[in-house]
């Protein structure tokens, strides 16, 4: 078990050295921002939504802890080319496995890659810094105009 934990560790390490799909879009469709005021992290989600409702491109900016990071980055790359239904799909499966919840709907995906933060449902205050980005990109998913806040 300290194998694998090592090695979500280290991917975890690596997309918040490396965040994949940082930066603002130029001529974003839908944007949100999102803030945990506990711990400071911070970040702006920016996404272009093709006339079929499927997100062609998605980046996030911001500040933030490792796990909030990696999550972030993690999130962009699982969900550009999805559709929003899709992306909601994701979302309750993620928001389902950091809070140790059980799944209200049976046909979720699988959260391979996100599976690496799975282990912060065992410390409530992580929670919030790995669902930071993906309740900033349902609100913008949905153009709402005020800020996230994980309280």
């Amino acid at each position: 078990m300290n194998d694998l934990r090592d090695l979500y560790q280290e991917v975890i390490f690596d997309h918040n050295r490396s965040p994949r799909n940082f930066g603002m879009l130029e001529h974003p469709t839908h944007q949100a921002h999102g803030v945990n005021p506990l711990c400071g992290d911070e970040l702006t989600v920016s996404l272009v939504l093709d006339k079929d409702g499927v997100i062609e491109d998605l980046r996030f900016e911001g500040r933030g802890c490792a796990i909030s990071t990696a999550s972030a980055s993690i999130m962009t790359e699982t969900l550009k080319g999805l559709s929003v239904p899709e992306a909601d799909r994701y979302f309750d499966a993620f928001h389902a496995m950091a809070t140790g919840e059980t799944p209200s709907q049976t046909d979720l995906p699988a959260l391979t890659k996100l599976e690496v933060l799975s282990g912060v449902r065992d410390y409530p205050a992580r929670v919030k810094c790995a669902t930071l980005a993906w309740h900033t990109v349902r609100s913008a998913l949905r153009n709402a105009s005020a800020s996230v806040t994980t309280e």
